[in-house]
């Protein structure tokens, strides 16, 4: 079980890096033009860069803490963090009738659930 929880927060944090990233260095418009980004019209250039840098923060938090035995509370801690960013996530694309990026949105949340609850758990880093 703790293999399988280090390599889906590998994953993870790989995502949220990449998805972070894009939100923080990539314009506004051109994340617009990108297939399910109409979304980033809903929202303000500076909601976007926050974003983009919590989740970039939230990756590092999944491995860091865990990898260097410093704090390792905060890797279920981050993955809370991320799972609340999912659910806001799923939400807004439901109402924008997006229901493949919903879903892939509840997918990751589901990922993220699973590590917060394994890490918060008897699988916590023993």
């Amino acid at each position: 079980m703790n293999l399988a929880l280090w390599i889906i927060a590998g994953v993870l944090a790989a995502v949220f890096l990449l998805a972070g990233g894009n939100k923080l260095f990539i314009p506004r418009e051109k994340l617009a033009k990108a297939p399910g980004g109409g979304w980033v019209n809903d929202f303000s250039p500076r909601f976007i860069k926050v974003l983009g840098a919590v989740e970039i923060i939230g990756a590092i938090g999944l491995i860091v803490p865990a990898a260097l035995d410093i704090a390792p509370i905060l890797v279920p801690l981050a993955a809370i963090g991320l799972a609340t960013i999912m659910t806001g996530a799923a939400i807004v694309t439901s109402r924008r009738h997006e229901s493949m990026h919903a879903l892939l949105n509840l997918t990751y949340l589901a990922l993220i659930a699973f590590v917060a609850i394994g890490r918060f758990g008897p699988q916590a880093f023993n």
